[in-house]
């Protein structure tokens, strides 16, 4: 719950607040007691507030280590730096943001934690097949898994790029990564509403040949689910709406302007990079759903199968 004092335009925020999104209410602060941003800007404060916060206890995942894919920006930058302040070690995946994905482990390392970046196109198996073994080499087996990258609507990359990253190079990521998972590991899949209900639910023009890459993507990896839990590993779909300040968020409203919006009125309120990262985070942890599927976000708009 916010506080305001009208006087001197603070926002208080105590331990256990809302913040009004789902998850908030479980998170607890990285400082411990009480929060104060002292200023009059609502929007300032909800991102000081958001960046105070954190999904995972304290030291909850020491010992353990993880990759996220596509993490040197965005949801899965945010993602990864919550399990490395839950004590993991990290690998930080980039596709050729080299100097954010090192900016990332250089503050990861100065506060103690531990990880690595490397670079790998998942469109290349060769790349995939070092990424897996330079993770097992500095930390161990795996413990968690994040298949976060994903595209198709960025310019010159060819008709069927796609479902060759969204589908293809998903499939041949999780099988390559089997070996280095430890028994007990957890795989999380990151895809979006539009994507995921593909198939009841029109989506907007230019985003249909991604959506039905990922939803393509998502059936092929469900179809590993039994391989998996043979392996004793688990492994959950996260589903979120149009997530604020993603590329893929920012493309779209460069290709038909005004989506952004118009999805926040029927939705009410679209998650925010940080906030959904947090989702992705506790998809790792929590006990697995019994369809596999974790939806963040109104899904109201949305025609189940």
């Amino acid at each position: 719950m916010a506080l305001q004092d009208a006087t001197e335009h603070r926002l208080v925020y105590s331990r256990g607040s809302a913040l009004g999104f789902s998850r908030l209410a479980q998170l607890r602060f990285r400082n411990r007691g009480r929060l104060v941003y002292r200023g009059s800007c609502v929007d300032c404060a909800n991102r000081f507030v958001a960046s105070a916060w954190s999904p995972l206890a304290p030291n909850s995942l020491a010992g353990k280590a993880a990759l996220v894919t596509g993490s040197s920006r965005g949801i899965g930058a945010d993602t990864v730096g919550y399990f490395a302040e839950a004590g993991a070690s990290v690998l930080v995946n980039y596709r050729n943001k080299e100097a954010r994905a090192l900016k990332i482990v250089s503050s990861i390392e100065e506060k103690g934690g531990k990880a690595i970046a490397f670079g790998a196109d998942l469109t290349d198996s060769t790349q995939v097949a070092a990424m897996f073994d330079a993770a097992e080499s500095a930390f161990g087996k795996l413990d968690i898994l994040v298949m976060n990258a994903s595209g198709g609507m960025e310019a010159g990359m060819g008709e069927d790029y796609a479902m060759r990253l969204n589908r293809d190079s998903q499939v041949n990521l999780l099988k390559t990564a089997l070996p280095h998972l430890k028994d007990g590991a957890r795989v999380v899949f990151v895809t979006s509403h539009q994507a995921h209900f593909i198939r009841t639910t029109p989506t907007m023009p230019e985003y249909v040949p991604v959506a039905l890459s990922k939803r393509a993507g998502e059936d092929a990896l469900r179809e590993m689910i039994g391989e998996l839990e043979q392996r004793n590993i688990g492994f959950v779909v996260v589903s979120g709406d149009m997530i604020e300040g993603t590329i893929t968020a920012t493309l779209l409203e460069r290709a038909n302007p005004g989506a952004i919006e118009s999805r926040r009125e029927g939705a009410g309120k679209l998650y925010n990079v940080s906030e959904f990262a947090a989702e992705i985070a506790l998809a790792a942890v929590e006990p697995v759903p019994a369809n596999h599927t974790r939806l963040v976000g109104d899904t109201s708009d949305f025609i189940g199968e």
